[in-house]
């Protein structure tokens, strides 16, 4: 994890550029950067800037729990590091966010200050009237095409969830949950996720899912944490 920690944390040191105060309709991957700041909802799609809309309520609960699940259980493995947007990720023609990202240990190397130049691990986004089109076309076959090795598509409003790996051949296959409804993360060792629980009102609490999850392994990690701080 310190290794981890100490990549993430020199990336500080990246110089920045000033933001333009007009924005234009036709511009660059490295303009785009520039003008966007971190409070910018827009993503970057063949030199044009396509606005996106703010996060319901739903969308942006679901997505912190997925976050806060798999970026405990990530560390706690130290097999690499979780973002959530608005982080870009560079890809040939595009820039996008996805809701949230996983980029493996060994592909750290790919993380810049402002964006991630090639493709995540894993590539999760949480469908929105607005953005379902987007997420189930061109992101589809451009993240594809990149090759993000797993990409899902989560629908709050249908409560449905799609889960694709990618083939061979570099095409998404739709990867079913199992017969009691969990679905094993190609990308992410180990982790797997309930499909239920996303739908649930309020949603599971995220050290029980962890429990789960990482069994009787985290169960003793958290314990040693708690004996670490004295508060056993």
């Amino acid at each position: 994890m310190a290794e981890i920690s100490e990549q993430v944390a020199g990336l500080s040191n990246f110089p920045t550029q000033p933001t333009p105060t007009i924005a234009r309709k036709k511009m660059t991957y490295e303009e785009f950067l520039e003008w966007a700041d971190e409070d910018t909802l827009a993503e970057w799609e063949s030199g044009e800037v396509i606005m996106t809309s703010p996060a319901s309520y739903r969308h942006q609960n679901i997505n912190d729990f997925l976050t806060s699940a798999m970026r405990l259980y990530v560390e706690f493995n130290q097999i690499g590091l979780v973002l959530s947007a608005p982080f870009q990720m560079k890809l040939a023609t595009s820039g996008r966010e996805p809701d949230l990202i996983f980029l493996a240990k060994e592909n750290l190397g790919r993380l810049k200050d402002t964006f991630l130049d090639g493709p995540a691990d894993l590539a999760i986004e949480i469908l929105s009237p607005e953005s379902r089109e987007r997420d189930r076309g061109k992101k589809f076959y451009e993240y594809a095409e990149a090759g993000v090795p797993e990409y899902w598509l989560i629908d709050p409003m249908q409560e449905q969830a799609e889960f694709y790996q990618i083939d061979e051949r570099g095409r998404y296959q739709a990867v079913q949950p199992d017969a009691s409804g969990k679905y094993y993360s190609s990308s992410v060792q180990g982790f797997w996720l309930d499909v239920a629980w996303l739908w649930q009102k309020p949603l599971p609490q995220v050290e029980k899912v962890l429990i789960k999850i990482g069994g009787s392994s985290y169960a003793s990690y958290l314990k040693n944490q708690l004996d670490e701080e004295g508060l056993l």
